[in-house]
């Protein structure tokens, strides 16, 4: 019987099938000869007998419209019975996506393949990850403390403020030292010095775009998506308004991926956005990453086919060692 792919992601209908890169990995899946199931992450329950989720056969079409997606009748699936688990979930990175990591890190624990690793994202939130790599990185801190962060600001001249937990720019500040309104961006993002925040030193070079760099099974695709800022914005986030166009990966950019992507797969994060301004490292985004389906039209490489070629490596050597053992 063809190996089952269990997708643990939002509901297929919140989906833009034009543009939608787990999309792009079910239709490389699909085309691959695996079979996918959908399980909305409410369906999913733990106990001394494994991890049981709510399931629906899912069957996708090449049609870009409300119709690219059949669902069949749901019944119960135990992981174990999945060849291999998709994670792909949106931020924000709550409580309940904490929760939801311990269980799949259990199905992991029982032998299922969950890529990403749970335990992997996990440890690496988008935004405090980037400080292992600190040689790639520009000025940053982590603080709740409003004197570090205005005496941050003060040595910088102009920083960006972020939050930890959000995600397509949300929330996302550009202070000037002299800004008046500084002291109350600063009290509201920490809540009063109660949560902790990241500041960045501005990189200017933001006005040539942002760029999204995936990287699969450890190894950089070889173009980058490039989201230049609307006027008058200072994210490139496509869905702020940015607009979009992809070139080969500059000399910094792959420099940088290369590093650092060994380091991703160890953790078991096999499919990764990285994202650059100037050749400095800003985000590493692990929890559903995007740009395959634009990198796809623009190159016409199949993305999604790589990291479906990874996830079948990794059940070969699985298989193998097994074997062996």
């Amino acid at each position: 019987m063809p190996p089952l792919l269990a997708v643990v992601m939002d509901p297929p209908e919140r989906l833009h099938p034009e543009k939608d890169t787990t999309r792009v990995l079910l239709e490389a899946a699909q085309e691959r000869g695996w079979r996918l199931s959908y399980l909305p992450p409410s369906g999913l329950r733990l106990s001394a007998e494994g991890v049981v989720g709510r399931s629906f056969p899912l069957e996708v079409q090449p049609a870009a419209s409300a119709d690219w997606y059949h669902l069949g009748e749901e019944c119960l699936l135990p992981l174990r019975e999945a060849a291999a688990v998709l994670l792909r979930t949106d931020p924000p990175f709550d409580l309940e996506y904490l929760h939801l990591t311990h269980i799949l890190e259990a199905a992991r624990r029982n032998g299922t393949l969950v890529v990403n690793d749970p335990r992997g994202v996990r440890d690496h939130n988008e935004k405090l990850a980037i400080l292992r790599f600190p040689n790639f990185i520009p000025t940053t801190i982590v603080s709740r403390d409003l004197g570090h962060l205005e005496r941050f600001l003060a040595e910088e001249g102009r920083a960006v403020l972020k939050p930890l937990d959000a995600m397509g720019g949300e929330g996302i500040f550009v202070l000037a030292q002299d800004d008046p309104n500084r002291r109350v961006a600063l009290e509201t993002m920490t809540r009063g010095g109660k949560t902790s925040v990241m500041m960045q030193r501005y990189l200017p070079e933001i006005r040539d775009g942002d760029a999204r760099v995936l990287v699969i099974d450890g190894q950089p695709f070889e173009h980058a998506l490039v989201r230049v800022p609307a006027p008058g914005e200072t994210r490139g986030n496509l869905a702020r308004g940015g607009r979009a166009h992809v070139r080969p990966l500059n000399a910094a950019e792959r420099r940088a991926a290369e590093a650092i992507g060994p380091a991703l797969r160890e953790a078991g994060l096999l499919f990764v956005g990285l994202d650059l301004i100037g050749g400095f490292l800003t985000e590493i985004n692990v929890t559903s990453p995007t740009g395959a389906r634009e990198l796809e039209r623009a190159t016409s490489t199949p993305v999604g086919a790589r990291l479906i070629e990874a996830l079948q490596q990794r059940l070969e050597a699985a298989r193998g060692n097994k074997a062996r053992g």
